[in-house]
């Protein structure tokens, strides 16, 4: 899935990460396509609903600016969006089968961050993963930076739970 791509950013329509909007507008660039398709929505979301405080955006604006030192950047990969064990089954066949997908084109780290937040799968599915398309370098110490989008989902959906592992990437990243 992650070895189709296309030139952009995005989706030719929006969608839902849960029950939530997700936005796909395309976008060239995959810093911008992250902050304004998928952070800042969250954000703002979570700002109006008062889960978020206005310190917690300052540390979020800064983040944005570091985001393309720390991110390497990859062309658009058809990522799955919800990526956890709970959206991977097998049918009766026998075959693997993903369910209830929130998929873009986007950063193909963002699904393993997904697959990683909730205990991710067996050690083999990522040593496999890796021999079968290569990640850079460093990949897992990048995760926490994608989780931020599900967390923040996580937050509009579910509540203050979620804050504290929101606010501790952020502090990570000053």
């Amino acid at each position: 899935m992650h070895r189709f791509g296309q030139s952009h950013y995005g989706l030719n329509h929006d969608n839902f990460i849960g029950r939530l909007p997700q936005y796909n507008s395309s976008k060239e660039d995959a810093i911008d396509f992250l902050i304004e398709d998928r952070l800042a929505p969250q954000c703002r979301l979570a700002m109006d609903q008062q889960l978020l405080q206005a310190g917690d955006m300052k540390k979020f604006e800064a983040l944005f600016k570091k985001l393309p030192e720390l991110l390497p950047i990859e062309s658009p990969s058809l990522i799955h969006g919800d990526l956890w064990s709970g959206n991977f089954m097998i049918a009766e066949n026998g075959r693997s089968v993903l369910i209830d997908p929130a998929v873009s084109f986007g950063l193909r780290e963002m699904d393993l961050a997904m697959s990683l937040l909730f205990g991710g799968f067996n050690d083999l599915f990522y040593q496999a993963y890796h021999e079968a398309f290569p990640l850079k370098g460093g990949w897992r110490e990048r995760m926490d930076i994608y989780q931020l989008y599900y967390l923040l989902a996580h937050l509009n959906m579910f509540g203050r739970s979620y804050l504290r592992p929101v606010q501790q990437i952020l502090n990570k990243y000053q």
